[in-house]
């Protein structure tokens, strides 16, 4: 048994073994100790980054990359702040080095699993400690701040959603879509092994089980309603999937009697009202927190971000700047506008933002392509890394996850994962063809 759960958290390749066991045990302990998870994180990106270096320039993805990186320098020039905008390069440019590293550590469709399930087990403790701050006013000091790098506020942040580890209840909701995508991948995997009895141990699946229905009830208290969007649609593509008809109609269902009860015409939201809580359909339409200033307004900063694109768009204002042009207009300081792409734009111009998600859009089309070609038994754990794929794409349609510095490593790795298995198949295949 232990040689068996060796030589599954080993890597293939003798040569990245210390950085695939570096990458496991940082990411083990990430999220709870960032700041020595990052540790080990870092040295399984740089030594073969140090190893694979030649091959890494001469990829055109990653010149693509490197291209992008001189684009976003040029960007700070032109900022109105530039010291602001050469310390935002610091929430980009660095993970461009992590993504190149972990593309040529993460080469098989094996290797997604541990990952998988290590991101699954370590969300346990994250939701209990947000349990306790919910329900049971658990909080740390400040000597807790410096030693483990986070801050437990009684009640929530802001006050009545957790935020567990995280600063705020939308970054820990960003964890738990990734984490709850990855925990439906490995249970249906697991669902089916029961079903044609190939486990000989229910363990595995009633773990997976218990850990979705955690996972779940944790974005639930989060109250973020672009993961909640997340989550049923996550839901319904594996249902879809899985040909599962009656669980498409169950989930299509729910959708919409939460929609109707939100935004339908009064005398016929009442009706739905009467089954679905207020907890859902007052959060969707805003009813929850009523007499929000009109800054805060998510169409309003998008209006803005969008403003500032057209008045600079080849250049921007300069990473980071947003904040601080906002705040002078609107006597209100947001950290970002809540969608990715129109934060870019203003900030580093058209031409930059388009190559950005041009490069991402890049490493998706080639990964479809690839899931037709995956044995089996692999296609639902890398239909699971690519759901996490879109459901980035979608979370920062109405939010921005690259302040979180965990977040940010979690989705690079999810981006890297994916290109290494893609970049991994075709070596494999140019190998076979010789």
């Amino acid at each position: 048994m232990t040689k068996n759960i060796w030589s599954y958290l080993r890597h293939p390749q003798p040569k990245l073994r210390f950085s695939w066991y570096c990458l496991q045990l940082g990411l083990f302990i990430f999220p709870l100790f960032p700041s020595l998870g990052a540790i080990g994180l870092l040295l399984s990106a740089l030594i073969p980054f140090g190893q694979q270096f030649r091959q890494i320039i001469k990829n055109p993805l990653f010149q693509g990359f490197i291209i992008l990186s001189v684009f976003l320098v040029i960007t700070v020039g032109f900022a109105q702040n530039k010291l602001t905008a050469f310390l935002g390069l610091f929430n980009l440019l660095p993970f461009f080095l992590l993504f190149a590293g972990w593309s040529h550590l993460i080469q098989t469709t094996a290797q997604l699993k541990p990952i998988s399930w290590i991101l699954t087990i370590n969300s346990l403790p994250v939701i209990i400690i947000g349990m306790g701050q919910l329900f049971f006013g658990w909080s740390t000091s400040g000597l807790f701040n410096s030693i483990f790098g986070w801050t437990l506020v009684a009640g929530g942040n802001p006050p009545n959603r957790m935020a567990s580890v995280f600063m705020y209840a939308n970054t820990l909701a960003g964890y738990l879509t990734i984490v709850f995508i990855l925990n439906l991948g490995l249970w249906l995997q697991e669902w089916r092994k029961f079903r044609k009895n190939f486990s000989p141990s229910p363990a595995h699946f009633l773990f997976l089980t218990f850990a979705a229905i955690a996972n779940f009830v944790g974005l639930i208290l989060t109250n973020s309603r672009n993961a909640w969007v997340i989550a049923i649609l996550i839901c319904l593509a594996y249902a879809i999937y899985q040909g599962w008809r009656l669980i498409v109609a169950t989930v299509m269902g729910i959708a919409t009697s939460v929609l109707v009860a939100a935004f339908a015409p009064p005398t016929i939201a009442e009706l739905f009202r009467k089954v679905v809580p207020a907890f859902f359909w007052a959060r969707f339409n805003d009813q929850l927190y009523p007499d929000r200033p009109i800054a805060l307004m998510r169409t309003t900063q998008w209006k803005f971000a969008w403003s500032l694109t057209m008045q600079r768009p080849w250049t921007g204002w300069g990473l980071r700047n947003f904040s601080d042009i906002y705040q002078s207009q609107m006597n209100l300081w947001l950290g970002h506008p809540h969608n990715l792409f129109l934060m870019l734009s203003a900030e580093t111009g058209l031409p930059t933002t388009l190559l950005f998600y041009g490069l991402l859009a890049w490493i998706f089309i080639k990964s479809v392509g690839l899931i037709r070609i995956i044995v089996k038994e692999d296609k639902l754990i890398f239909f699971s890394y690519l759901l996490v794929f879109v459901g980035w794409i979608l979370f920062n349609m109405v939010d921005v996850t690259l302040f979180d510095f965990r977040l940010n490593t979690l989705l690079w790795l999810m981006l890297a994962a994916i290109c290494g298995v893609e970049q991994g198949n075709k070596v494999s295949k140019s190998i076979q063809e010789f």
